[in-house]
């Protein structure tokens, strides 16, 4: 397979320590940076161009998704790894979408991360198998995105782009408990609660289009 760059993006120091060691046991397979935020990942990405991203989902900054798609533009030799907690098939299913081309949870990291590599390495995809026969199953998020009122919608937006309740409140002009009550409202009617859930469901729903990326209210 010959010589690989990594660029390994987790903000948790000692995973990032363990999968250094896991990968550059691979003969040929070299570090050349992390990253604990996404805006650091994508910065180590522009620097090194390297042939493999490594991206935990939930990180600081700008939602990983999003920075899915900001890699595949700006560093087209860059394969993305997604090694994540998020067992989700939605999740999943979105950051293939939007140009992950391996998906990996990471309780199965010390045996499937370098095969996943290597797969990609040499042109293919690669999906955790416990996720395989979830993900076959037809995405609910149309029908999610459909239930929700637009105020629930900029309140989704703003959630996916890492704003607090406060700031939200803030954006909008609205009550703290007026947004608690908007998020309440898009978890029980999407089904999903974590940031990266939600992120994957505005993604769904074109709330994260470069124009509405900077906290500006959707139009009505």
């Amino acid at each position: 397979m010959g010589q690989l760059r990594i660029v390994l993006a987790d903000d948790h120091k000692v995973i990032r320590a363990g999968l250094r060691l896991l990968l550059e046991a691979v003969p040929g397979w070299t570090v050349v940076a992390e990253a604990g935020d996404v805006d650091a990942a994508l910065a180590a990405v522009a620097e090194h161009r390297p042939d493999i991203l490594v991206l935990d989902l939930v990180m600081p900054g700008r939602p990983s998704l999003v920075a899915i798609a900001d890699v595949r533009t700006r560093s087209p030799q860059t394969s993305t790894v997604v090694l994540t907690m998020e067992a989700e098939p939605a999740i999943a299913r979105r950051a293939l979408g939007v140009g992950a081309a391996a998906y990996v949870l990471k309780e199965a990291a010390d045996t499937e991360l370098v095969q996943a590599i290597r797969t990609v390495a040499s042109g293919g995809s690669y999906l955790d198998p416990r996720l395989g026969a979830a993900l076959a199953a037809p995405p609910h998020d149309e029908e999610a995105v459909e239930k929700l009122s637009a105020r629930e919608l900029e309140v989704l937006r703003l959630i996916a782009l890492g704003h607090t309740n406060a700031e939200i409140a803030e954006l909008l002009e609205l009550s703290m408990r007026t947004v608690e009550s908007h998020r309440a409202h898009v978890q029980a009617k999407s089904g999903h609660s974590t940031r990266a859930e939600l992120v994957a469901l505005a993604l769904h729903a074109g709330l994260l289009d470069p124009e509405r990326r900077h906290g500006a209210p959707l139009t009505h």
